[in-house]
């Protein structure tokens, strides 16, 4: 039996495909499920013709994707965060303050595609994973840092630049 799948089975297909089952199996448990109809002449005419106005839209989607995904390759996010004396985050950076920061930058994306593998406990670089098709990902790079920090290397360079002692002059060994 020839089978027109409307959903993704488990070893059999993915949604859209044409399949060869065993009639028992198409229907007794795909048909009454609603994961499959029957693959008629008339259905498969409408199955192509539907396919080919989808992947019209499709193409403009993925473009729209792709657009978005050469803005962000761009990217480098500093955040700021407050940091305890033993260098641990107050808080967290999630996919949400991703989302904020790289729309302040002018990338509008939702914060339901971007993804931080390791959680953001420590000052240091990560990378969010931003799904923007199913075929475009894109690492977005991003430092998490001391908001007190900048002030304090700044004093301290002062400060070492203005007390460092001169080296002493090398005295050259005296011949007797």
């Amino acid at each position: 039996m020839k089978l027109i799948l409307k959903d993704n089975v488990a070893g059999l297909g993915f949604k859209d495909d044409v399949v060869e089952v065993k009639d028992g199996y198409g229907r007794n448990y795909l048909i009454p499920r609603g994961l499959a109809v029957v693959a008629t002449k008339d259905a498969l005419k409408q199955h192509a013709e539907v396919l080919r106005q989808r992947a019209h839209k499709l193409e403009a989607i993925k473009a729209k994707a792709q657009e978005k995904a050469d803005q962000l390759k761009e990217k480098k996010l500093n955040i700021p965060m407050k940091v305890s004396e033993s260098g641990t985050v107050y808080g967290g950076v999630n996919a949400a303050l991703i989302a904020e920061l790289l729309g302040k930058e002018g990338v509008e994306v939702d914060r339901k595609i971007i993804e931080i593998k390791a959680p953001v406990k420590v000052v240091g670089e990560y990378v969010a994973h931003v799904y923007l098709h199913k075929d475009i990902t894109v690492e977005v790079p991003f430092v998490v840092v001391d908001e007190d920090a900048p002030a304090v290397v700044e004093v301290i360079e002062e400060v070492v630049v203005a007390e460092a002692p001169e080296a002493p002059a090398e005295e050259e060994p005296k011949a007797e």
